[in-house]
């Protein structure tokens, strides 16, 4: 039996699992799937915090991903993290994942065409930002440098989320904002919370926060707080992000969603209140202050300059 074929069960399995849970996938291994607030924004009853944060209109966001596969199994992950996730024999062309997830989009919200806000669903169906963050870790795409300029063609904003364990890439890409995931504040805390396959990837991960530092392009590290797992030592996390400099800090509590209820209490969420209380820890150490909050998200932003400026 061949690789491909041993791995064809687990690949089954997961493909029919995303499609349960809403994804659609996109040639031979991307995907895409309709969030919460864009389905809200699409019937006018709300918006994603990043269009506080950064003027994201929520029904034109695209949020895809150009690899379900990933080098982590993090704990508060709400995706399958448990299912392997083999390699394509032959990696698709970014032109061809842009074409393809455009169309993806347009099939998941057809269903919103003949809701009362229907010039809201008209916009929807041109994308006008991509959120390269869906599933898996984006970096192991081997032409996402290409794939974000092919985005940016078409007019699109380019949102890249990255675990931060290849370096190399993060130097490559050149998003309109690029995030590292930054999910604890020392080398013991990462291998319990983040699970990395390999026992190289917390000097990967720290090696992409200097090459993060000397980047033009906006910069955010985000920090998923797991109540009594990851929410301590603010000192730990204050000097990591020294070392990035990024122009924000995206602070946000950890939700009990999807398959992270299997590995996590529901009691691992922080409240509002406790996530603004440790994000202000951090910014006192760090000499950044509150730009923004948005209560519902239980998220809170920091700035190095005071304020937070929209995408255009």
């Amino acid at each position: 039996m061949s690789s491909q074929e041993s791995n064809l069960p687990y690949l089954v399995d997961l493909h029919s699992l995303l499609k349960k849970q809403g994804y659609s996938l996109a040639g031979n291994h991307s995907a895409v799937k309709t969030c919460l607030w864009l389905r809200r924004a699409l019937r006018n009853e709300g918006k994603c915090y990043k269009a506080s944060f950064y003027g994201i209109e929520s029904h034109r966001c695209l949020q895809m991903t150009p690899t379900l596969m990933c080098n982590q199994r993090c704990l508060h992950c709400w995706r399958p993290v448990e299912v392997d996730v083999p390699a394509p024999e032959e990696w698709d062309s970014p032109s061809e994942i842009v074409g393809s997830c455009i169309k993806s989009q347009r099939k998941l919200i057809s269903g919103f065409g003949d809701c009362e806000h229907r010039n809201l669903w008209l916009e929807g169906n041109e994308p006008k930002h991509v959120a390269i963050s869906l599933s898996g870790e984006p970096t192991i795409y081997p032409y996402l440098p290409e794939l974000v300029e092919e985005f940016k063609e078409h007019g699109l904003t380019t949102f890249v989320v990255s675990n931060g364990t290849n370096p190399e890439m993060i130097s490559r890409i050149n998003p309109s904002q690029l995030y590292v995931s930054m999910d604890a504040p020392n080398e013991e805390t990462y291998y319990k919370v983040c699970r990395p396959q390999s026992i190289h990837l917390w000097s990967k991960f720290n090696k992409s926060l200097e090459v993060l530092r000397y980047k033009a392009t906006r910069k955010v590290i985000r920090i998923t707080l797991i109540k009594g797992i990851n929410m301590f030592h603010p000192d730990g996390y204050a000097e990591l992000i020294r070392k990035a400099s990024p122009d924000y800090v995206e602070v946000k509590a950890y939700m009990h969603l999807g398959f992270s209820r299997n590995r996590l209490h529901r009691e691992a969420m922080p409240s509002h209140d406790e996530v603004m209380d440790f994000s202000l820890q951090i910014a006192n150490r760090i000499g950044y202050t509150v730009a923004e909050h948005v209560e519902i998200s239980r998220v809170v932003l920091l700035s190095r300059d005071g304020f937070v400026s929209h995408l255009e």
